[in-house]
């Protein structure tokens, strides 16, 4: 059930009609049971493992709370790394690492047997899962008090708003949402109808429409000029940008139209002006869950410009796979972690880096790597091309092209924003321990829902739309 459909039409107008009739303890019941619906059109066998993971999360998350003793404290969050971790390496990896498997004994001489399961990829088990994952490591940490309600903790994983595309809440944000009483205004009405039209007009009207030049141009089997390739890649960047972005402005859209706050997620990604910058602004739940949940544990920039340096490519490699099965994914993440490591390189040099200099040289291949992937991705038919949509794991993959962005907004001091309390008044910010992951940009961002994708207020920008020469 795709938010461009009919179908989801008359799902939303029917909840949506029970729901302001409901007090707030029924409308966290019909949103639960609304979002298992919403989840089970696609495949309803699957509900089992959103189940698992939202059952053993939220266990865990007590026994974590309970205990005091630090060696017990980290076997429960084994358990739920191993859990979701687990279920998540079966479905997404297995058949990806199998079949790497088999390609490196045969190219060796061996014959060995077909052990692939072509195993079916839930649709949004990796936003789901991470966002899971988050509330037992921040219990963990003791940035966060749990639930004691499983049904309020169990919307928090499931909401339908942003299941199965993003963003990727934290606790500390949405579930406070979940836990108090919502007020619906007409504001907020007025504000979700916007999100909403205009993420379905850049969706349908500008994504769906540039898709047929850079499928012309990707489709193979035609040798096209200099200028017909460089017009695919630009065109593939916007489509990506307008099909991910989009899901993300109508689940936020959504959501104020029921009293929530869902985060922005993109910020003028394409306005940039350095890679550390362009992934301040692209893709921002995913970046900021690899910042403290991945980049700052394994030493972040604690450990010297090396251990630094290799943090970053570590990162980036392992954010390339988890959007997509694949090595042109994972070198794909390289890249971009390349990117960021040469430009902070050049600014830990002391040398004066000029917004519309050395930022266009250094980053305006964001957009083309994204086009460099899915060429390297033809000829041996890695990725299968298809239209993208929230109901498609490889679309969200492919399409969104979005490696996070590991430098977030931050405050002006280089240290991130704190965890805010699980309360009433809890707004939302980018939880995490302080540290930012490149260095920090000399203008705040600010968190405020009006800061987004239709504000451009930003400094001289470079385009990352549309090549820039420098001298």
């Amino acid at each position: 059930m795709l938010f461009n459909s009919l179908d989801f039409a008359v799902f939303f107008a029917v909840v949506y009609g029970a729901y302001v009739l409901l007090p707030h303890r029924g409308q966290n019941l019909l949103l639960l049971a609304a979002s298992y619906f919403f989840y089970g059109c696609w495949d309803w066998r699957f509900l089992s493992l959103i189940a698992i993971s939202t059952t053993v999360d939220f266990l865990v998350a007590q026994a974590i709370h309970r205990h005091s003793e630090q060696r017990t404290r980290k076997a429960f969050l084994t358990v739920s790394m191993v859990v979701n971790l687990g279920i998540l390496g079966f479905f997404k990896y297995f058949d990806f690492f199998v079949g790497s498997a088999e390609s490196l004994l045969m190219s060796m001489g061996f014959s060995p047997g077909h052990l692939h399961l072509n195993i079916v990829l839930p649709v949004g088990i990796s936003f789901y899962t991470f966002q899971s994952m988050s509330y037992t490591i921040d219990v963990y940490r003791r940035q966060l008090v749990p639930t004691k309600r499983f049904l309020d903790y169990a919307l928090f994983v499931s909401l339908f708003t942003q299941l199965v595309a993003g963003p990727i809440e934290r606790a500390s944000h949405l579930l406070s949402q979940v836990t108090h009483k919502r007020i619906i205004t007409w504001p907020n009405i007025q504000a979700g109808a916007w999100l909403f039209f205009w993420g379905l007009f850049k969706k349908m009207v500008i994504g769906d429409n540039i898709a047929g030049i850079a499928d012309q141009v990707f489709s193979g089997g035609i040798e096209w000029g200099a200028g017909t390739v460089m017009l695919g890649v630009y065109a593939f960047a916007l489509q990506i940008f307008c099909d991910f972005s989009a899901y993300s402005d109508m689940a936020r859209g959504l959501g104020k139209f029921m009293g929530f706050d869902i985060m922005v997620n993109f910020r003028n990604p394409y306005f940039a002006t350095d890679p550390s910058d362009f992934w301040r602004r692209w893709h921002i739940s995913l970046s900021s869950w690899l910042r403290d949940y991945l980049y700052i544990p394994l030493g972040g920039n604690r450990k010297g410009p090396r251990r630094t340096y290799v943090n970053l490519m570590t990162t980036m490699a392992l954010g390339g796979l988890w959007h997509g099965a694949s090595w042109t994914f994972v070198l794909w993440g390289v890249f971009h972690g390349m990117m960021l490591s040469i430009h902070r390189w050049i600014r830990g040099e002391g040398k004066a880096v000029q917004p519309l200099t050395a930022g266009p040289r250094l980053a305006n291949g964001a957009a083309v790597s994204r086009s460099l992937l899915r060429l390297a991705s033809i000829p041996g038919g890695i990725h299968r091309r298809c239209r993208p949509h929230a109901g498609c794991d490889c679309a969200q993959s492919i399409h969104s092209g979005h490696m996070s962005d590991l430098d977030l907004p931050d405050d002006g001091t280089g240290r991130s924003p704190p965890v805010r309390p699980n309360s009433p008044g809890t707004h939302p910010g980018y939880p995490g321990p302080a540290e930012t992951i490149s260095f920090p940009s000399n203008r705040p961002v600010s968190g405020n829902a009006a800061d987004d994708d239709s504000s451009f207020r930003y400094r001289k920008p470079c385009l990352y739309l549309f090549p820039i020469l420098t001298p």
